[in-house]
């Protein structure tokens, strides 16, 4: 495949219709906006992609995604809107007919619809992160991540009879919070994910994959039940988008 310069960027937003635990989430009105349309104003706001690809099952979704300036080309096929699809083969579907129709693409970047409050900041400094790590470590990927909100030092499996076994060992629970390394968890929020690794359909966490850190916990909410959805109607009357 062709060369391509730097900053040929599809974003694409993975929208079904089938949400279960909060249904119809993705087209709920979220401070008088679609929840989907909060990550596609970001993404367009960003001024980073060529375009802002939404790919989804439903008519609904496809009707507001259009609305607020997506591109929505196709209804995703049943075999990729199943509770087994992954996100890995929705992102590979996406790239190939983005590339059939405009061209090779340098990185794909995965913005899930559940993360409104990510800004269009948040957006260029994850891409401006992936240009400057990737002239060092070609295609390795930059992932947003957050603040454990548990440190895993303190987290335990249970064994037979419910007895504790910390994760990190006996020897790192008796550390000091101050003295143990910090701990980042994923958020979900922002995957830039080099065209080759997306187009060969394997894992998007990967050894080499590097971190972009989103500090502030507010801008990293990631919507899955009803008690996340009233915690974002509480922070978007409020919310900055820059």
């Amino acid at each position: 495949m062709a060369e391509v310069a730097p900053g040929r960027l599809l974003a694409v937003i993975p929208a079904r219709g089938g949400s279960k635990r909060l249904p119809r989430k993705n087209v709920l009105p979220l401070a008088g906006r679609p929840l989907i349309q909060w990550s596609i104003d970001a993404a367009l706001a960003s001024g980073v992609f060529d375009a802002v690809l939404v790919s989804t099952d439903d008519e609904e979704i496809a009707a507001a995604a259009r609305a607020a300036g997506a591109l929505v080309p196709w209804l995703r096929p049943a075999d990729l809107a199943s509770d087994t699809a992954t996100s890995a083969a929705v992102l590979q579907h996406a790239l190939e007919w983005y590339e059939c129709e405009r061209g090779p693409a340098e990185a794909v970047v995965l913005l899930q619809p559940t993360s409104p409050f990510r800004r269009a900041g948040s957006i260029r400094e994850a891409v401006a992160a992936y240009h400057v790590q990737n002239a060092v470590a070609p295609r390795a990927a930059v992932v947003s991540v957050s603040p454990a909100a548990q440190h895993p030092a303190w987290c335990f499996r249970l064994g037979e009879g419910a007895t504790m076994e910390p994760f990190q060992g006996w020897d790192a629970l008796q550390r000091r919070s101050q003295d143990l390394p910090p701990a980042y968890a994923l958020n979900g929020s922002i995957y830039v994910l080099p065209a080759p690794l997306v187009r060969g359909g394997g894992a998007l966490l990967q050894p080499g994959t590097r971190a972009f850190v989103m500090a502030d916990l507010h801008e990293s909410l990631d919507i899955d039940t009803a008690e996340d959805w009233a915690q974002a109607q509480a922070q978007a009357t409020h919310w900055e988008r820059g």
